[in-house]
């Protein structure tokens, strides 16, 4: 089997949005009050302000250190597990019921498309108490891919 060579694609924010825009398997690194990392698998999208967005429940840790430390690194994954990735970091806000439900829908549409009825949905996200975590995205790493070093791979 051929090797591949490791790659790292430094982009601007326009190539960064596209790349991030259609994948939604993301881990979110939040900081606990002790200092450690809680790294967190999400479910994620962009809004239409271009912030990542997660929905979440209030009793969360993920939530938690948001509410207590505003900054957050979100590492967006492509559906294939060996293939690209690209850290985000940024500013955070958690928005509450009743402010998170429109933001909510909004969320949902730009992840999965339109619900087959808007009302059961926004009835269901208040019956859970969702909340929903937006990451202002302040910086990003390269896009990545795994592989080999460059040396080691044969010509």
């Amino acid at each position: 089997m051929a090797r591949s060579v490791a790659t790292n694609r430094y982009v601007d924010r326009d190539e960064m949005l596209e790349f991030v825009r259609p994948r939604h398997n993301g881990i979110l690194t939040t900081v606990r009050a002790d200092g450690r990392t809680q790294q967190s698998p999400v479910t994620m999208g962009l809004d239409d302000d271009d912030r990542v967005v997660i929905a979440s429940y209030p009793e969360r840790a993920k939530v938690f250190n948001a509410r207590r430390n505003l900054e957050a690194s979100v590492l967006v994954l492509s559906d294939d597990f060996g293939g690209e990735w690209q850290q985000l970091y940024g500013r955070v806000e958690i928005l509450d019921l009743p402010d998170a439900l429109e933001p909510l829908v909004e969320y949902f549409r730009n992840i999965a498309g339109e619900h087959s009825d808007w009302d059961e949905y926004r009835e269901a996200m208040v019956k859970q108490g969702k909340v929903l975590i937006r990451v202002t995205i302040d910086d990003w790493g390269p896009i990545a891919k795994g592989g080999f070093p460059a040396r080691l791979v044969d010509g």
